[in-house]
């Protein structure tokens, strides 16, 4: 007998929270793990005043106290102040980044899907045709090309030669086309890839055969029989890759100057600020966790064979 959807989905939410604690817990361990002082500056500074620093920033206090003030802060949401902003929170960087790699990320994971999808589709229905052959060359490009060579392309092609968008910067929608293009171009390849292979194997089966048989139009063969089965595969890529394009790629982000979450955390590693390394990761660790809990709740809501057998 198939597991309740109730239990189903307790039993989901039972393993999203403990992955996040073994997250947190594994994060803190290797920030405190690294060898260095976040505070030390270039300057000479008085002892006096490190000893205030420490005092401020509760380091002077056991690593178990340290730690449990951590928990307090993820619960809370209180991720602390930044060592090396004064004055800014790393709740208030989050804040001011996340937006705009949300709205960068949201319109490459737009691109990603559609043309993936319908890549994989065309590819699909006309197997070993030119169709198929130029699909393929499509694919093969996206995943072979790194995103920094591809963004650098794109820069050359349509802002120096053409001078048609910006090179860098963030303000406007022209801004965000190349950056996006950028970003989607792998998980477009990956996705038509996905696509194609499942719905190749699903036109196979004998009842996508007998369907055929009886008359039904190819549309109506598409969109009832294929799709929901055949994208099973491309719903368990998006969850992990809606969480790592929203939270912002830092290499394109670097590249055109976007003030984005990947930006943010490329100037926290450099100027090794802890806080703000761990409140980003351990934010992108939940964002990440809670996309996968998305995927598998719509799992059982696309096919109930998923659930796994519940005995009384």
């Amino acid at each position: 007998m198939n597991t309740p959807l109730y239990l189903y989905l307790a039993r989901k939410t039972g393993i999203l929270f403990f992955s996040l604690f073994c997250v947190v817990t594994l994060t803190f361990i290797l920030m405190h793990s690294i060898p260095g002082d976040p505070l030390l500056q270039e300057q000479a500074v008085p002892e006096e005043i490190m000893r205030s620093l420490y005092k401020y920033y509760g380091l002077d206090q056991p690593w178990y106290i340290q730690y449990l003030r951590y928990l307090k802060g993820i619960v809370t949401w209180d991720l602390g102040p930044s060592f090396k902003y004064e004055g800014r929170t790393v709740n208030q960087i989050i804040s001011s980044g996340f937006p705009v790699s949300f709205c960068l990320g949201s319109m490459a994971l737009f691109i990603a899907i559609s043309v993936g999808i319908t890549l994989g589709m065309i590819s699909a229905w006309h197997r070993n045709h030119w169709q198929d052959h130029v699909a393929a060359l499509v694919s093969v490009i996206g995943i072979s090309v790194p995103s920094f060579l591809i963004a650098t392309l794109l820069q050359y092609l349509f802002c120096i030669k053409l001078q048609l968008l910006p090179v860098a910067r963030w303000g406007s929608f022209s801004h965000t086309l190349l950056p996006a293009l950028s970003m989607a171009a792998l998980p477009t390849a990956f996705i038509a890839r996905l696509t194609r292979s499942s719905m190749v194997e699903i036109l196979q089966q004998d009842y996508i055969l007998t369907a055929r048989s009886k008359g039904l139009s190819s549309i109506r063969l598409m969109l009832r029989h294929v799709m929901r089965n055949a994208l099973l595969p491309v719903v368990t890529y998006i969850g992990p890759l809606t969480a790592s394009i929203l939270t912002g790629s830092f290499v394109i982000e670097k590249i055109f100057a976007i003030p984005g979450l990947g930006y943010w955390f490329v100037m926290s590693v450099s100027n090794r600020d802890y806080t703000v390394i761990l409140g980003v990761t351990v934010f992108y660790s939940c964002l990440l966790m809670c996309c996968i809990f998305l995927v598998d709740i719509f799992y059982a809501f696309l096919d109930p064979r998923i659930r796994t057998a519940f005995r009384r």
